[in-house]
């Protein structure tokens, strides 16, 4: 399965920022082994169910240490029996655009 997701703290630093909070979360996603891609809006993680379900709470935990209250925002494409899609999605994108 893929699972794009993007988590911060409600709340933020005096500066309105939340990078320490959002680096927090993807430290963990670095360093969970998982295939991922991290863009100014969301992060994509691939895996089974539970190790990228599992992964989203740590994430939100970390966060959380942050401040009072977390803004979850997840999206998943649930595809039995695959892997690799977090590229060949893309892939398959690409081919269409040049036969076009």
């Amino acid at each position: 399965m893929l699972v794009a997701f993007s988590v911060a703290p409600s709340t933020s630093d005096d500066e309105g920022g939340v990078a320490p909070a959002v680096a927090d979360a993807i430290r963990l996603v670095r360093e969970s082994g998982l295939p991922h891609r991290t863009d100014a809006m969301f992060t994509t993680i691939e895996g089974e169910w539970d190790e990228c379900m599992s992964l989203v709470k740590a994430c939100v935990d970390a966060v959380a240490k942050h401040g009072p209250r977390v803004s979850l925002v997840l999206k998943a494409d649930i595809r039995a029996g695959r892997t690799g899609e977090l590229d060949a999605k893309l892939t398959r994108l690409e081919d269409a655009l040049n036969e076009g």
